[in-house]
């Protein structure tokens, strides 16, 4: 194992001699343009309306799929808020674990419990809030910090109400696909999960006689979540936590990046070679300490300037809908919106899943219904708090510049919470490179995932894609930012394609997932006699 180790590192050494050789990003910077413009370009290729009325077909895809589960799950986002919230409280992680007839005892003959909840016993290997901090630490991290400024820099404010748009309708997409993601995955002997698209596309296809399409489909969604692992999921996050480590220290050298990167890259390899035990107990502590200390910054940005927070709402929703100074009118900010929304909370995109599968639990349509918690608390919560925050501080100085080129991201909004809470950049520097960690250490989970659904179920393919993702580390902190989230979006949203079609042919079998939990909790009511309403009837 040892000798493979080196053997592997040894490969990967010129490269990064290389990078310091030349003593400039630039150069790195121009080599991964030239190889990957052209898929960004595919990817967000537009399709013209008019002249002036242009979309990129894959935001079709995405929001005419998030459009078709909320009213086919009968707006399941809004309805299925409070159990979700119980559900994480742990209220009935019994019948999770054991079914329903525990509550009856001798008596469960006597109830007529249907087959489907009775007890089983449930796989899995972490708990519902695990499942949810491990998918929240993919999603809540610098999406919500840099991506947000990258929005209201090209789409003004206004991008903000499309990005809440996009967090409300994809509440019912991530419920999907996270169902799909427990119902369909594998269980190893030794009790280890694999789970995501790759096998909900090829098992649940194959039960409506779609093989042929399913096994297409899965092998599309493991290359395309294995690129978005290095891109969205790895590079993003080395390139902003690098460039606010940077710009805070003061460092002039070229190559501070790339040692940033090299250090970073270390960090990441102690935690990832633990699998998703050691990234689960690592995230559940460090997602709700630095997501806390951010959002308490904002909330104290806010108050000392709350009389400005109706005039921001009112410059949102403005632009949201004239779309005054942006190229592409109402148009250019509502997909700079929804894209930056999309990036941000991952709904629909089927990455979610992934963590999601490992849960214990034998209903899958209970990790669902937790699933959809995450949009809400990422975009509509955290999205919009950084927003608010920019537009207050920034907006009168004239500081948002409409169309303009993206070279800053987290930047941005460090110069926001300097404004009011002098030297928070310090602190928001240190939140930033623990959501650049724990960002880059779930996503390397998911990318580990499509990677041995490819190659196989290995140690050594286990190491090769280790070695790999911490190369692309370093690389990521070592180029612009231009480059990274052209290509990080371009992966992110590919992987969009083969899930909402599998997700969208699947919705029958979330539909009757989501009638047996239901039945489950009402019998559960209804043995406490805690007086449960007929839930399962609005299904």
């Amino acid at each position: 194992m040892k000798y493979r180790l080196l053997s592997l590192i040894s490969l990967l050494l010129p490269a990064l001699s290389f990078a310091q050789e030349e003593s400039t990003s630039e150069k790195i910077d121009a080599v991964f343009s030239k190889y990957t413009s052209w898929f960004v370009d595919a990817i967000f290729y537009e399709i013209p309306f008019s002249d002036q009325f242009q979309i990129p077909w894959v935001l079709i895809v995405l929001v005419g799929g998030a459009l078709y589960f909320t009213i086919y799950f009968k707006l399941i986002n809004f309805t299925g808020f409070w159990t979700a919230i119980k559900v994480v409280r742990g209220k009935y992680e019994d019948i999770e674990k054991h079914g329903v007839d525990h509550l009856y005892g001798d008596e469960a003959e006597e109830h007529d419990l249907p087959d489907t909840i009775r007890d089983e016993s449930a796989h899995g290997e972490v708990s519902h809030f695990q499942a949810l901090t491990a998918a929240l630490s993919a999603t809540v991290g610098l999406g919500n910090i840099a991506g947000v400024a990258v929005a209201l820099s090209i789409g003004g404010p206004g991008a903000t109400f499309w990005m809440m748009l996009a967090g409300l309708l994809g509440m019912a997409s991530k419920f999907a696909e996270c169902t799909l993601g427990v119902k369909y995955r594998d269980v190893g002997e030794d009790g280890t999960v694999y789970g995501g698209p790759m096998y909900y596309l090829t098992k649940g296809l194959k039960e409506k006689n779609a093989k042929g399409l399913g096994k297409v489909l899965a092998v599309l969604f493991a290359i395309f979540v294995i690129g978005g692992s290095f891109g969205g999921g790895n590079m993003f996050q080395a390139n902003q936590a690098a460039a606010q480590f940077v710009e805070l220290s003061g460092i002039e050298n070229d190559n501070a990046g790339l040692y940033f990167g090299i250090v970073m890259a270390v960090l990441v390899a102690i935690v990832i070679i633990g699998g998703i035990k050691r990234i689960a107990s690592v995230t559940e502590k460090i997602v709700p300490f630095m997501a806390g200390i951010y959002v308490l910054a904002a909330l104290i940005i806010l108050g000392a300037n709350f009389s400005s927070i109706d005039d921001a709402f009112g410059l949102i929703f403005e632009g949201a809908f004239s779309g005054l100074g942006i190229a592409g009118g109402l148009i250019g900010v509502m997909i700079q919106g929804i894209r930056r929304g999309a990036f941000s909370n991952e709904a629909g995109v089927g990455s979610a899943a992934i963590a999601h599968s490992a849960v214990r639990t034998k209903y899958p349509a209970s990790e669902g219904i937790v699933a959809l918690l995450e949009p809400f608390v990422d975009t509509v919560v955290i999205c919009t708090m950084t927003a608010l925050v920019i537009i207050i501080t920034n907006y009168e100085a004239g500081f948002l510049q409409y169309g303009t080129e993206i070279t800053e991201g987290v930047e941005i909004t460090a110069t926001a919470f300097d404004t009011v809470i002098p030297h928070f950049s310090v602190v928001l520097t240190i939140a930033v490179i623990l959501f650049a960690f724990s960002t880059m250490i779930s996503w390397s989970y998911y990318g580990m995932q499509g990677w041995m659904y490819l190659f196989g179920k290995s140690k050594r393919s286990d190491l090769a894609y280790k070695i790999l993702f911490l190369f692309f580390v370093v690389v990521g902190a070592s180029i612009s930012l231009g480059s990274v989230i052209d290509f990080s979006d371009a992966m992110i949203f590919a992987m969009v394609v083969p899930n909402i079609i599998g997700v969208i042919l699947l919705t029958p079998v979330v539909r009757k997932e989501l009638r047996k939990y239901m039945n489950a909790i009402n019998k559960k009511e209804d043995a406490l006699d805690d007086g449960a309403e007929d839930l399962v009837d609005k299904m």
